[in-house]
């Protein structure tokens, strides 16, 4: 029909924090410091210091930016043995709006 179409506010809430997500740091000129950059996730190699380290980058850059819209609960990064190179990253969140408990996952 032409006419642009919008989002409701739970997509556009995880579109943000997909924004966050994938946006690597020095990649916006005003906001130097925004961003996660989780792609380099998928070249670093695969442990247990990677999976602390990511899961500590991901829920600071989400409550540094989107704090006044979204509690972190928890940060869980995951990959199937054997399949190391995919790497699953699931955030919980609750929305303070709406107090409502939300899931993401990610597979990168």
């Amino acid at each position: 029909s032409g006419a642009p179409r919008t989002t409701g506010p739970d997509d556009h809430l995880r579109d943000l924090i997909l924004q966050v997500l994938f946006t690597n740091p020095g990649e916006r000129v005003n906001l130097p410091e925004f961003g996660a950059g989780v792609h380099q996730l998928v070249f670093a190699p695969n442990g247990n210091a990677l999976r602390s380290s990511a899961q500590f980058l991901i829920s600071t850059n989400l409550q540094r930016w989107l704090g006044d819209r979204i509690n972190v609960n928890q940060v869980g990064i995951t990959s199937v043995p054997g399949e190391e190179e995919a790497v699953v990253i699931e955030i919980v969140y609750t929305v303070l709006a709406t107090q409502q408990r939300q899931n993401l996952q990610v597979q990168l």
